[in-house]
Order: structure tokens, then sequence, then C-alpha cells
């Protein structure tokens, strides 16, 4: 479809697109320090708008945290509170927060411009900012701000694993400890690191080079890296190019790597041996987020077309492992995805890192195909299902659909 269109724009192009594109953005000041030991109260809204600081009971089991990256927030969302307003209240955590991983112990950590936020989602607070090691810049905001993108923690949860955008140049993966709050180690990386995976038994890491053109693995232990171009259109157009790689996600049943490019190709990678085999999509559509449920089916965000005359709308694609698929139709563009803890629903962030953003979220039954739209946060971006704190009580599904196997995405 756009190999020819958009491959052959590219060039006269990639002065004046912004997006996947060239990079820039404002620079403003930090609002609060590099580090931090502690951190405000959630803050709720009255009917007549005014803030006021309370001190919340835990959130039910299957709350929703998305960050807020045109804030610097963090908003906790209610998925079952249809009726009314489905926001619980919102936690400052730092400047251009992006992504999001949160931990059976209800620890979430949040990639921000200044560093690494550590909230209790039980107590709906900000305990820590870990500053990066990394020289970022000054703090701005915008897609190509400074700092913290991908996260992913550790299948036993002593180390995060923070993907660091350094403008102009390659980037980082910062590696915390968990315990001490603390960056241990640094690894270089491909440059904008969109997204940061691990694999299920914990020796290896996959950080996505979105400017790049690749993924590259990690070896924790060792500290050593292995690059793999994932290319399928070629790299023509460098970083003016549209066709990159910006999310993966790790197949349950053999390790494998998936990314999706523009609803037409599936890139999926043997992080052993580095071989890419392309597979054929549907949706056409440029993608951007991804999450596997534990019975490998994928689900795929379409924020909308590069060509209006010629690619489809925004979208979430529901791919079975068989590689049989499911376009379900959005209204406006989406970043991120993420599913309920019975696979039923799946929350699709109308975020975007480009314009066009939307300050809400759909949710989507997974069997259904139904679509309901929840007005949550400041631009939202990344997107986390949290799990349940002793004495909350189990929300009601918001799918009405009978049960799926799929599970919560494994490793992000």
């Amino acid at each position: 479809m756009r190999r020819g269109t958009v491959l052959a724009a590219l060039a006269a192009t990639a002065a004046v697109l912004t997006g996947c594109t060239a990079p820039g953005g404002p620079a403003r000041s930090a609002p609060s320090p590099a580090s931090s030991s502690a951190g405000p109260a959630a803050t709720d809204r009255s009917p007549a708008g005014l803030a006021t600081s309370t001190a919340p009971s835990p959130p039910p089991p299957g709350t929703l945290l998305v960050t807020d990256f045109g804030a610097d927030t963090v908003t906790f969302v209610d998925p079952a509170r249809r009726a009314g307003s489905a926001v619980l209240g919102s936690v400052r955590v730092g400047t251009a927060p992006y992504g999001i991983a949160a931990g059976p112990d209800g620890t979430a950590w949040v990639a921000t411009a200044e560093g690494v936020a550590v909230v209790d989602t039980a107590a709906r607070t900000r305990t820590a900012l870990i500053p990066y090691r990394t020289r970022t810049g000054p703090v701005t905001t915008g897609e190509y701000r400074g700092g913290g993108m991908g996260l992913a923690l550790s299948p036993d949860g002593s180390r995060l694993y923070a993907g660091v955008n350094v403008p102009g140049r390659n980037g980082v993966l910062e590696v915390v400890d968990t315990a001490r709050r603390s960056v241990v180690a640094t690894v270089p990386v491909g440059r904008r690191p969109f997204d940061v995976d691990v694999s299920r038994d914990g020796r290896q890491v996959y950080v996505t080079g979105h400017d790049s053109f690749d993924v590259t693995v990690v070896d924790p232990a060792r500290r050593s890296t292995r690059r793999i171009e994932v290319a399928p259109y070629g790299t023509e157009g460098g970083l003016g190019s549209w066709l990159k790689p910006h999310h993966t996600a790790v197949r349950p049943s053999d390790g494998a790597l998936l990314l999706p490019f523009e609803g037409e190709r599936l890139a999926v990678v043997d992080p052993d041996t580095g071989r890419v085999r392309v597979e054929r999509m549907t949706a056409d559509t440029h993608q951007h987020g991804v999450t596997v449920a534990a019975d490998g089916t994928l689900y795929v965000v379409g924020t909308g077309p590069v060509d209006p005359a010629e690619d489809t709308g925004p979208s979430l694609t529901i791919r079975r492992p068989s590689g049989a698929e499911r376009v379900i139709p959005l209204d406006g563009p989406h970043e991120d995805v993420a599913l309920s803890a019975d696979g039923r629903t799946a929350y699709v962030s109308g975020g975007f890192t480009r314009d066009g953003h939307w300050d809400g979220l759909s949710v989507v039954g997974t069997r259904t195909g139904t679509v309901t739209r929840l007005a949550a946060g400041h631009r939202p971006l990344g997107i986390a299902v949290l799990p349940g704190h002793p004495g909350a009580t189990a929300p009601p599904s918001p799918a009405s659909a009978p049960p799926s196997p799929a599970g919560p995405r494994p490793s992000r």
C-alpha cells in the first residue's frame, strides 16, 4: 500500500512532519526537584471543582492507572463507574510521564522526564523520584523530550528497566534496584527507546529503538548487548520515516518478539538468533501500542492513517495465535493498550504521542467488540491494570461477555 507513496515522499516531508519523524519540542522548567523521598497525596475533585487532599481508601481491583503525558500526574480510573465520573484521583509524579509498570505489591513505577517516580497505589502517593544517571538535557515536554520512555519489571520484581531517551543521541537502559530505589547500572541501546520488555525467565531485556529501527537484546547479568535490525520496509528516510518499530510484545509460547507495522506486517523476531520473519496483518493503519494475553492473543492499537487517501482510521486489532484477526474501529487516535485480569476487556489510552490526542480511554469488549469511551486524565498515554489490595472490593466486569482464557500482559 504505502511502500511507494510514503517512501517516495519521505525526503520531501521529513522537515515538516511531526510525531514519528524529526525531533523538536519546547523546553520548560522542572516543576519539582531531581530527586525526592516523598510526594503529594492523591487529589480528588469536589463537585464545585475544588481540589481537596484526602486520605483515600485503596483502589478496587481492576483500577487503571494512566500516565498523563500532557501534565505531571498519573490518574486512577475505575472503569466500573460508567454512570458517573470514573476518575478516582490523581498523583503528581513529575514532568511528562510516559511508560508505567505496576508490581504485584501495589507499587507503580512511572517514567517521567525527571526520573522514575515510585507510587504507592494503596495510599495514592508518590514515595520517591529516582533520578537518572544519564544526562538528558533540560527538562522538557512533548514527544521528543529527554528522560524515561519504556519501562519493565523483572519477573521477581527486584529490578526495574527504564529506557531513557537522550535527545539527538542513542538511548540508554537504566537498571534500577527496586529495594534500594536507585540506579545500579546503565547499558547503551538504540535511539528513542519507546518500549522495554523482559523475557519470561528474566535473563534478557528487549529495548525497542524507534529511531534506530532495532531491538537491543540486553543480558542484564553481563550487561552485554546485541542489536537486531527490525525494518520490514527498510530504513529509507531515516529519522523522517514513519515505518519504524514502536512497541513490542513477548509471545508466551516461545519468547518470540512481536512488532506490528502499519496494520500490514507483523515482524516476528527470534531474540536468540536475530532471525526476522514477516506475517501479514489487515488493519491498514499506523500502529503503536501492543499487549499479548497468556493464550498468545495479540492486541494492537491503530493510531490512524499516515495517508488518509489510502489508509484506514484508528482501531484495535485482536489477532489470534492462528493469525486470524478482528479489527475493531475506534473513534480518534489512541496510543497504548492493557487487558483486564480476565481478558474480557481491553483498555486503550487516547493520549497519542502526536497531535490529535484526546483526554480519555476506550473500553473495548474483547468478545463483543463493544466500545465505550471514558473521560480520564490529560493526554493519557501509558496504562496499567492494578492488582487488588487487602480490603478492596472487586468491581463487576465492565464488559458483558463470556469468560476468556486471555490474561494480563506478562512482560511490560
